[in-house]
């Protein structure tokens, strides 16, 4: 697709046709960078080549099921992304990050001013991917754009607050990663828990503000259960069709797998 936004107009135009009863069967719709996958489409009808019974088989009827079901989604008008009148998540930051300095430098301003800067920005999950409970945050001006470190660490600690490209996110667990360390969230367990539905706090279309707390700061505020009926995320893959459209599979077809993006962490 052309860009994000795009996919995002996309991810929402399938979630409404799915509650419509619009859609094959499909077992999720996952939004990425510049894709959304379709993964799991089960109907299909029996034409075509046939078994040794007369039948065909599970994997020929999914697969014309994807294939007629792709060249249904060429002809969709998609309106642009509605935002919704949503809450924003808030995420308290220490902004101490060992590239603090780097990202100052890069923006043109002092250390100082890289928390007010970052923290009054308004971001938005895109999608998810990477680890369980990293979302990719968009929202940031082009100017605040960075590149990822030359180097990337072996070890990235839970919470760490980064930046890379037009991106921000934060690090459920200790990973490897090539971002932009500016700060951290004290508390990061709440960003991926499995005994909750969804286990994601940050799913995709989430509104985030990240909110600038002292070393020390107890007052830090509370972060709200997602909601109910979110997508999930943690399975999402991340990558781009050689067609730039809609990726329309199954898991099974050995697609891109987290972290093979060139926007992985």
């Amino acid at each position: 697709m052309a860009d994000g936004e795009h996919a995002e107009a996309f991810h929402a135009e399938l979630l409404r046709r799915r509650e419509r009863g619009e859609l094959p069967a499909v077992r999720e719709i996952v939004p990425a960078a510049r894709t959304v996958l379709l993964d799991g489409i089960i109907e299909g009808i029996h034409d075509g080549a046939h078994d040794g019974t007369g039948e065909r088989t599970p994997r020929e009827r999914a697969s014309g099921a994807r294939e007629r079901f792709a060249r249904d989604l060429a002809s969709w008008r998609v309106e642009p992304p509605q935002r919704e009148g949503r809450e924003p998540v808030e995420i308290p930051v220490v902004y101490d990050g060992p590239d603090l300095d780097e990202v100052a430098a890069l923006w043109g301003v002092p250390a100082g001013e890289v928390a007010a800067l970052h923290s009054r920005t308004a971001f938005r999950v895109a999608f998810c991917g990477f680890a369980p409970g990293f979302g990719y945050l968009t929202g940031s001006p082009e100017r605040l754009h960075v590149p990822r470190r030359t180097t990337p660490r072996t070890r990235v600690p839970a919470g760490a607050v980064a930046l890379a490209g037009p991106y921000t996110g934060v690090y459920p667990r200790p990973s490897p990663g090539g971002w932009q360390i500016v700060g951290r969230m004290p508390d990061p367990g709440a960003l991926w828990d499995p005994a909750r539905e969804p286990a994601a706090l940050l799913v995709p279309g989430t509104p985030v503000r990240f909110v600038a707390v002292g070393a020390g700061d107890g007052g830090a505020p509370a972060l709200p259960a997602p909601r109910a009926g979110d997508v999930p995320a943690g399975r999402a893959r991340l990558g781009d069709s050689p067609a730039g459209g809609p990726r329309v599979g199954d898991s099974s077809a050995g697609g891109p797998r987290l972290g093979d993006s060139q926007v992985g962490a």
